[in-house]
């Protein structure tokens, strides 16, 4: 195959049109012009794009990457040589979520379209390989000259070192036999792990059925004791609470009597402590105490008598005195006036004064006298007494009262206590009689500690029941215990022919293994000796010898050299020459023969001096004799 143009409108490139012709074709450009774009061009117009990746963190799809700046549809025209026929490939994109999807391909100036020519098989008929062999193989990106393994690719090598045959890859094979592993064992999982838990399952559940089949008679009978012992507490409950209820109403019915005959005392006691006290108010001295009365009566009875001896004392005295003093004023009055003596006259007026004193004297004597009989009478009113004696005689009374009514009030105090005794003892009764006939967990009595026993006997057996509900339950899920032994007979017989398999399918790993170590002890030198001349040709004889492991890692020796150097140890020219020359090798083994599909080199030689560049276009030259080369670079 052989490409003549190509028409795109795909990211930067807007109806941009490239021609290409035989042999090498060296398209050069400045960076960021678009070369990586032809060349992913190139690559969709052959095998589509792929509408079901997605954008991950550092990389973007191509249905996202080049979509056309413009905002235009992606579309594109390709005019290929294939087979000695012109074709023109043309993909347009009718859904925006589907770019390049619609696909025609027709002879080329005509409308005529390929038969069986596809969006999907048109790079594979076109090329002769798979998009997966042409990525590693004959389509160098930017950056990617290394070559990478791959399932497609392993094929293809099978194919050129066996039987021709490209529908067998050892990876695949190989990882195959590994899922048919890991099926069967695969650390704890897989079908042998599962049978062996299932195995240890059954084991555990027939050794839990003849297991519960005994807890299952243990638990029946103790539910019938629970049941039993239930009936008896019930019956003695019943009798206990009617011998309590009866005890508790006679102690009540007799705490009432009595509390009603204290009742009735202190009644009758604080009746006869008012009357008492009425009484002793209605006295002459009144509610004084006995003290204060015997105080106050002797007080007066001794006030009294001062009065009486005052009214006595000196009645006559004044009267008489006053007059000898008019008596004597006059004799010396007469005598005055008788011998004219001065003397007389003087001391008849001293007489005189002397009498009017005494008439003074004695009206004062006789309003004291009135004031004393008065204040005498008073006092004997005050006791409503005739005289000092009756006095005596009523504050004796008086305290006769008072001592009366203080031992009535002693009387009822103790008749008030006993009441308020017999009420405190009367309600302490009621309390009791109440929580005697309270038949709750938390009351007291022989009833409630018998409630308490029968509450812990039903919830012995109820947790009874629910463990037999359980057990039956579990032996029901179970299952019959011959059952059991059956299963656990198909499982042993199931685990011996796993067992059989996984090591049949190790077997055909271990001789897998040793047929792919064949097939790359065949294939690695021819593609070591292929690389090696290349490397040879391009290094200019430098390196000479080409080692390619399994995942085409490389090694170069230098000529006369006895270690070959692993790609850590090269520079990057030499490490871009070594890969460029296993490409090249493997475009010349993997790719089919006859008409060669193109080979397309993105900036392949940027880490090349001018004369290594100069060697690999000669090589790459010479290559194009027989396959077209497309050579992208940014170099002069």
């Amino acid at each position: 195959m052989r490409i003549r143009s190509a028409t795109a409108s795909f990211g930067k490139l807007e109806n941009e049109t490239l021609k290409f012709h035989e042999g090498l074709n060296v398209i050069h450009a400045p960076n960021e012009s678009g070369k990586s774009t032809w060349c992913a061009f190139i690559r969709a117009m052959l095998y589509g794009i792929d509408t079901s990746e997605r954008a991950k963190k550092g990389y973007l799809p191509d249905k996202q990457k080049y979509a056309p700046w413009s905002g235009a549809p992606m579309e594109g025209q390709m005019d290929v040589v294939a087979d000695g026929c012109d074709i023109t490939i043309i993909r347009t994109t009718r859904t925006p979520s589907s770019p390049m999807q619609d696909f025609r391909a027709v002879y080329t100036g005509t409308a005529t379209n390929v038969e069986g020519m596809t969006g999907r098989n048109a790079g594979e008929q076109l090329t002769g390989v798979s998009k997966e062999v042409f990525r590693r193989s004959a389509f160098i990106e930017q950056g990617t000259v290394t070559v990478t393994g791959g399932p497609e690719l392993e094929k293809r090598i099978n194919a050129i070192v066996s039987t021709g045959e490209e529908e067998t890859s050892f990876s695949e094979a190989d990882e195959r036999l590994r899922s048919w592993l890991r099926k069967r064992r695969f650390n704890r999982n897989g079908e042998l792990p599962e049978i062996e838990a299932k195995l240890d399952e059954a084991n555990y559940e027939l050794e839990e059925a003849r297991e519960g089949a005994r807890q299952l008679g243990e638990l029946e009978e103790a539910l019938k004791g629970y049941d039993a012992e239930c009936r008896r507490l019930e019956s003695e409950i019943t009798e206990t609470r009617k011998q309590q209820r009866r005890n508790a109403l006679e102690k009540l019915n007799q705490g009432d009597r009595d509390l009603e005959a204290k009742r009735k005392r202190f009644e009758d006691m604080s009746s006869a402590y008012t009357e008492k006290r009425e009484e002793l108010r209605n006295s002459r001295l009144g509610l004084i105490s006995a003290e204060e009365a015997r105080r106050t009566a002797s007080e007066d009875i001794e006030r009294y008598e001062q009065l009486s001896a005052q009214t006595g004392a000196g009645k006559w005295i004044s009267p008489l005195l006053f007059a000898v003093c008019l008596i004597a004023a006059a004799v010396l009055a007469a005598l005055y006036v008788a011998e004219q003596g001065l003397v007389f006259i003087i001391a008849s007026g001293v007489l005189c004064l002397l009498g009017i004193w005494a008439a003074l004297s004695y009206i004062n004597t006789r309003n004291r006298t009135r004031e004393s009989e008065e204040e005498k009478r008073q006092l004997l009113r005050k006791y409503s007494a005739s005289d000092t004696d009756e006095i005596r005689d009523i504050a004796e009374k008086h305290c006769e009262l008072v001592a009366g009514l203080k031992e009535a009030e002693r009387l009822t105090r103790l008749a008030g206590e006993e009441y308020n005794a017999a009420r405190s003892a009367q309600t302490e009764t009621r309390q009791k009689a109440i929580d005697a006939l309270d038949f709750s967990l938390d009351g007291v009595g022989e009833a409630s500690a018998l409630t308490e026993m029968l509450r812990a006997a039903r919830e012995k057996k109820a947790a009874t029941e629910r463990e037999l509900a359980q057990l039956r339950g579990r032996l029901e899920h179970i299952g019959d215990s011959v059952v059991i032994e059956s299963s656990i007979s198909y499982l042993e017989d199931r685990y011996e022919t796993v067992s059989r398999e996984y090591d049949a399918i190790e077997l055909a790993q271990k001789v897998l293994k040793e047929a792919d170590q064949e097939i790359q002890n065949r294939f690695s030198p021819k593609l070591g000796e292929l690389a090696a001349e290349y490397m040879s040709v391009l290094t200019d004889g430098k390196y000479d010898s080409v080692m390619i492991s399994k995942d085409f890692s490389a090694m170069a020796r230098e000529s006369g050299g006895s270690v070959a150097r692993s790609s850590e140890y090269l520079s990057a020219g030499t490490l871009d020459l070594l890969y460029l020359a296993v490409r090249l090798a493997v475009c010349e083994l993997a790719l089919p023969e006859g008409e060669n599909c193109p080979l397309i080199i993105d900036d392949a030689l940027v880490n090349l001096d001018e004369e290594r560049t100069a060697r690999a276009l000669e090589l790459l030259g010479e290559i194009s004799r027989t396959r077209q080369v497309i050579l992208f670079t940014c170099r002069e």
